[in-house]
């Protein structure tokens, strides 16, 4: 009887201990290798590289200030690093104003189903989103949705990564991106 019931307690644990586990997987980490994007360039973003255009939605969060003059980068990709970067969203009137949704068509590397995406805020104002979508060129109808809802750090690559392992992480100091073209909508 007391073997068996220090079998439920180990499990009961085990249980309690993967729940946890599974539920800080799903709030904004800083990026593993806080890697400096501007820097980098893609492999496949050479010439006859073909250019995929992504529909990216930023809604910034009520509990942000009114107004920011923070600089808003992002950085999106698959399992596979197809990645694309864009640096210093925004810049015109009204832009990430609070409670305000923004929509920009963002040109990069085509991917193969979005799973990671980090967030960058330069600035002083404190900029904070609610939630960023990216709709995909090939399933239009069905965003990557990443939900944020707190204030980000200043000058650290903040965000989620929900791919599966399937490739192993790339061993030089910054990943392979493609810097995009960015048109406000």
């Amino acid at each position: 009887m007391a073997c068996r019931r220090s079998q439920l307690l180990v499990l009961a644990l085990i249980f309690s201990l993967s729940l946890a586990s599974a539920a800080s997987s799903f709030r904004p980490q800083p990026r593993p290798d806080n890697s400096d994007l501007a820097q980098t360039t893609s492999a496949a973003g050479g010439v006859g590289a073909r250019t995929c255009w992504y529909t990216v939605q930023i809604k910034t969060s009520c509990a942000s200030p009114a107004h920011t003059s923070d600089t808003i980068s992002l950085a999106f990709g698959d399992v596979y690093k197809d990645e694309v970067y864009a640096a210093q969203l925004g810049g015109f009137a009204g832009a990430f104003d609070r409670c305000a949704t923004d929509t920009f068509k963002i040109g990069g590397p085509c991917g193969y189903g979005v799973c990671y995406l980090y967030v960058r805020r330069a600035g002083r104002s404190g900029w904070t989103p609610e939630w960023i979508r990216v709709y995909e060129p090939a399933s239009p109808g069905t965003p990557s949705t990443f939900r944020y809802g707190d204030p980000l750090p200043n000058n650290v690559w903040y965000g989620l990564d929900r791919c599966t392992r399937l490739v192993s992480p790339s061993s030089s100091s910054s990943p392979s991106s493609a810097s995009g073209a960015v048109q406000a909508m």
